[in-house]
């Protein structure tokens, strides 16, 4: 995890504070002396997951999942804000967060069998 925090630090160009770029040893370093702990779902542990690995649970995409949590059904949290959500993977065992989860909406399939095409065959 430190080489994508590392990566992002550079990305946005921001040095250490003796002006030298970050690595992962760096970042680690830096959360060691300060304290700072990775998020939950960083651990592992199975309790808390990452948005990617709720999705792949319930079966459905990323947006699908945020629209879950926006609507208040599916529980998560952020340490700050725009920061990576934590879900507790027990809460996707929740009936309506199953049930909504399974009533997403579909991309819309049309039969074209009376629709005139638009350019004629050449």
């Amino acid at each position: 995890m430190g080489e994508h925090i590392a990566a992002s630090l550079n990305r946005m160009t921001l040095p250490t504070g003796q002006g030298k770029t970050w690595t992962a040893h760096r970042v680690a370093s830096v959360r060691m002396v300060n304290d700072i702990r990775a998020y939950r779902s960083a651990h592992q542990d199975g309790e808390w997951l990452t948005m990617s690995e709720a999705a792949a649970k319930l079966g459905v995409t990323n947006h699908c999942i945020r629209r879950l949590i926006k609507a208040g059904l599916l529980p998560a949290e952020q340490v700050v804000a725009r920061a990576p959500y934590q879900i507790r993977a027990d809460d996707l065992l929740d009936q309506r967060v199953i049930e909504a989860a399974a009533r997403t909406a579909r991309p819309c399939r049309i039969d074209g069998g009376n629709q005139v095409p638009m350019f004629s065959s050449t």
